[in-house]
């Protein structure tokens, strides 16, 4: 009966596949900026992961602000990349990290009975509590699981140069809440940026 508590409360998140440029040099950013590119549905889960990441990365002493709160959730709309460009220099933004929601799959599962033994020996003595405790495990049907899985992609950018200087791949499964996920995944993003030597 634990199992489904376990599978709708709990929060997993990994990175299944990260990258950094080989052209990594140590350098201090002013002002980067956190864009969530999620569907419009999903305002409040972007905001929340855009929140988290830029609280990670301050962090770690860097002056970092969420894409929504400063720029409105249609930041670069109808912009052409130099219009873009220039809004973010006007805005002092020299790094932009993104947090994608590639897809978003529901899978559904069954997950069977299961009859084990053990030796309840004050049940064994009479044939009705053997009887009626055995019976229990045996036709107690099993259950169908729903399970969602996400599928994240971040991108850190040098705005100097327009270069690509890291990218991560992730996946989480029936996050508790968004601001478990946001919490999770924010975290581990910025710590495996550090490792890879994007931050100091």
């Amino acid at each position: 009966m634990l199992l489904p508590f376990l599978f709708s409360c709990s929060s997993t998140v990994r990175i299944t596949n990260s990258w950094k440029s080989a052209n990594i040099t140590s350098k201090s950013y002013n002002k980067i900026l956190v864009v969530g590119l999620l569907p419009e549905r999903e305002r409040s889960v972007r905001q929340s992961m855009e929140n988290h990441l830029v609280s990670d990365l301050r962090d770690r002493g860097y002056n970092a602000v969420s894409a929504f709160q400063e720029l409105g959730p249609k930041e670069f709309e109808d912009m052409s990349e130099q219009e873009m460009l220039g809004k973010l220099k006007d805005y002092g933004v020299d790094a932009v990290i993104s947090i994608v929601l590639l897809d978003k799959q529901r899978e559904r599962y069954y997950v069977p009975s299961r009859v084990y033994y053990s030796p309840y020996i004050i049940y064994q003595r009479h044939f009705w509590g053997y009887y009626s405790t055995i019976y229990r495990r045996i036709y107690t049907p099993g259950y169908y699981v729903n399970n969602t899985k996400y599928f994240w992609e971040s991108n850190f950018y040098d705005m100097d140069s327009r270069d690509l200087l890291y990218s991560a791949q992730t996946e989480s499964f029936d996050p508790a809440s968004a601001e478990s996920l946001s919490h999770d995944y924010g975290k581990m993003i910025v710590d495996d940026m550090a490792k890879k030597g994007i931050l100091k």
